[in-house]
């Protein structure tokens, strides 16, 4: 697919910068089967328009404080890390020590920049984020660039001995997009984070579950929707640019996903009642189409594996039927995927009308509900 089928013009003031002041307040804009037609509704009213008995799938990974940003230890200078995921435990040599005394330090990829390039073998002091001139309570050493991807590898260790997680969440930073053109605030702690987030693993928020409440989940329950929840860490392979002018020459970085069995026989529970299974974002479309088994079209299979998978127009979509997501960026891998589901002329006229709306867009902005084009 050409990538400037993709594009669409956006005001850069309908990038929201704030979420809405409650969850379910956010808009809703409902494209309706076959004739396009739009439905302004809010995402409170997201139960009435589902059919009773659907299977609701969320993504129930929690968001990492990942932005880490500290001062080389040789001159002080400011280093900002963005960790990506965790590999292991390596050795390396100690700090100031004799020769062969070494450390056991936890070494995840990352992106890092700095005023000066970085140099590899380099100690960065990490402060706590609430207290930025207190001594360090976590290290970092940049240990090189990995050869299959060029990501930066960093080994993290704390000079108190205490769990580097707990480390990482005092110390890290929520890693808002770049788009919002502000700092994290002690609300985006809880506000890029979905109520049910509960495995630790993505340094993007899956968006759409940000407009999900408690409450809405339980009025789902009472339209009679079935709940089950998949986990895809969100990572470069959601949000990473695309670079290329045809979406084929596009690499997508890997993303680790789980399916539980449970989800699986939830799954075959709907089809053996005729209902239709509602995906609650773009990373939760794409774990199910991922684990698709090819022997039992329209079920998926219990596993934990890793998704490069690219949906564009022409993908023939085996597990999801309905689709509630946001807004996304011109250009976008995750665009090509709502277009590929909906119909790309569809889904383009609903986008340059949300635009017309004054709909907010992006990661805080309103989201959308379509059904699959036949």
């Amino acid at each position: 697919m050409r990538l400037d089928a993709l594009h669409y013009e956006l005001p850069p003031e309908l990038i929201a910068q704030q979420p809405a002041t409650e969850r379910e307040l956010a808009r809703l804009l409902v494209i309706g089967d076959g004739d396009g037609s739009l439905e302004h509704v809010r995402v409170s009213d997201l139960p009435d328009r589902l059919a009773p008995g659907s299977l609701v799938v969320i993504n129930d990974t929690r968001v990492l404080p990942s932005r880490l940003f500290g001062r080389k230890r040789d001159s002080g200078g400011r280093v900002e890390l963005f960790l990506l995921r965790r590999l292991g435990t390596r050795d390396v040599a100690e700090p100031g020590a004799s020769a062969g005394e070494t450390r056991s330090v936890q070494v995840w990829r990352a992106l890092g920049k700095a005023s000066k390039p970085l140099k590899f073998g380099a100690d960065i002091d990490i402060a706590p984020r609430l207290s930025p001139e207190a001594p360090a309570i976590l290290r970092a050493r940049l240990l090189g660039r990995a050869e299959d991807d060029g990501l930066l590898e960093v080994g993290l260790w704390t000079p108190s001995g205490e769990p580097i997680d707990a480390a990482i969440r005092a110390a890290g930073h929520v890693p808002l997009p770049p788009y919002i053109k502000r700092e994290d605030s002690v609300e985006d702690d809880e506000r890029y984070q979905t109520v049910y987030a509960r495995h630790d693993g993505a340094v993007a928020a899956p968006t759409a579950g940000l407009h999900v409440t408690n409450a809405l989940l339980g009025r789902l329950a009472v339209r009679g929707c079935e709940m089950a929840s998949v986990t895809l860490h969100v990572g470069l392979g959601t949000f990473q640019p695309v670079t290329v002018d045809d979406l084929d020459a596009h690499v997508m970085h890997s993303e680790r996903f789980t399916i539980t069995q449970s989800t699986s026989d939830a799954v075959a529970r709907a089809r053996g009642r005729g209902a239709p299974i509602v995906a609650i974002g773009t990373t939760t479309a794409r774990a199910l189409e991922s684990a698709a088994d090819p022997a039992h079209p329209g079920h998926v299979r219990a596993t934990s594996d890793e998704t490069r998978l690219l949906i564009q127009p022409g993908y023939a979509w085996r597990v999801v039927d309905t689709l509630f997501t946001n807004f996304h960026l011109p250009c976008s891998t995750l665009l090509a995927m709502v277009t590929a589901f909906g119909g790309h002329e569809r889904v383009m006229a609903a986008y340059r009308a949300a635009v017309r709306e004054q709909y907010r867009f992006f990661s805080y902005g309103d989201a959308m509900l379509l059904r699959r084009a036949t």
